[in-house]
């Protein structure tokens, strides 16, 4: 059996249970182009971002930083934070998760039930993302201290070895038929990790990244904007495992765009996928559209719904925050009627 589709039945962590993702099709072309859906949310805490929480906890396992009863200290949004906190539970580790109050209530929930503790780099008050000041607040609280270690995901290389399965997952499911790969730039891991490993068998698959309007990492102008968990804000350096040699496209898409994809996306199929994923699908949708005849798109959807639903599928929050554009929806949701046949 293909390694990267090994698993015991009966498994006894629940690290155990991380990757083996499905593959959805949520469309094709009368010309055979199709658009895969790599559905990460059915990863243990729903999110990819567990993989590379592993492999960075591995990694400082094997040099010696982190040892039994350590503490592992990081700067995240949420889904980082809470793969961090499922190893961490599972080794016996403490985790101390650096956040902000842009993250998604229930990202921060479920790390304080998972056993973390969290420290707030701004007041309540305040929505703001706030990256810079968490990362110096992690390094600053990990520095000096024995038996600890600040896994500073943005430049960590295990971020990126994390994702070399999902590559070895797409392969076994697809072969060589991977034409486009698409997902979002936030650390870069999860795109560029998955990007460098799936081209040592598939050389000519191009490879697009997907950022907010308002992120920096594909040029300004910087602003505000509410895709949790990707990009790169004004303030904040551009990741180091973000590699523009594996990057043949990089694409912006704003808010309103890619949450209108995943409210369209829930309406239309009944999957629920989160805002970032949106904008990656969203981003998808237009390649698909001009994609030569037979052309297979793979697009990451690094995070489910579930947990935006106080959010990108709150109307209330969506009108404050004028993030709804009913033409923007309707043209959506007849695309994606027109590709599904329903």
């Amino acid at each position: 059996m293909n390694e990267a589709l090994d698993r015991p039945a009966v498994v006894s962590r629940v690290s155990d249970l991380i990757g083996n993702t499905p593959l959805f099709e949520l469309c094709r072309t009368a010309s055979g182009s199709r658009l895969l859906l790599k559905l990460e949310m059915y990863n243990p805490t729903g999110t990819a971002k567990i993989r590379m929480a592993r492999q960075m906890v591995l990694a400082a396992e094997e040099s010696g930083q982190l040892r039994p009863g350590g503490r592992i200290v990081e700067s995240t949004s949420g889904n980082t934070g809470l793969g961090l906190a499922v190893l961490a539970a599972e080794r016996g580790y403490t985790f101390t998760a650096v956040v902000d109050r842009h993250a998604c209530a229930d990202k921060l929930r479920g790390m304080r039930a998972l056993g973390a503790e969290l420290v707030y780099v701004v007041d309540e008050e305040n929505e703001e993302l706030a990256t810079a000041a968490r990362e110096e607040l992690a390094a600053e609280l990990a520095r000096g201290q024995d038996n600890t270690v600040f896994t500073e995901q943005h430049n960590n290389p295990a971020n990126g070895v994390g994702y070399h399965r999902l590559a070895h997952e797409l392969r076994a499911a697809l072969g060589d038929g991977i034409d486009v790969l698409i997902g979002a730039v936030g650390t870069g891991g999860a795109l560029c990790g998955t990007a460098r490993e799936l081209r040592t068998a598939v050389p000519d698959c191009r490879t697009v990244g997907v950022e907010p309007k308002g992120s920096i990492a594909f040029g300004g102008p910087a602003h505000t904007y509410y895709q949790s968990g990707t990009g790169t804000p004004e303030g904040a350096e551009v990741g180091a495992l973000v590699d523009y040699a594996l990057i043949d496209e990089g694409v912006k898409v704003g808010d309103v765009e890619a949450f209108a994809t995943a409210r369209a996306i829930a309406r239309s199929t009944g999957l629920l996928i989160g805002g970032s994923a949106g904008g990656v699908v969203h981003v998808a949708l237009g390649h698909l559209a001009s994609a030569p005849p037979g052309t297979t798109i793979v697009a990451l959807v690094n995070d489910g719904g579930e947990k935006y639903l106080d959010t990108v599928f709150d109307d209330d929050w969506m009108h404050a925050r004028r993030l709804i554009d009913p033409a923007v929806e309707h043209e959506i949701d007849a695309t994606l009627t027109k590709l599904r046949g329903n």
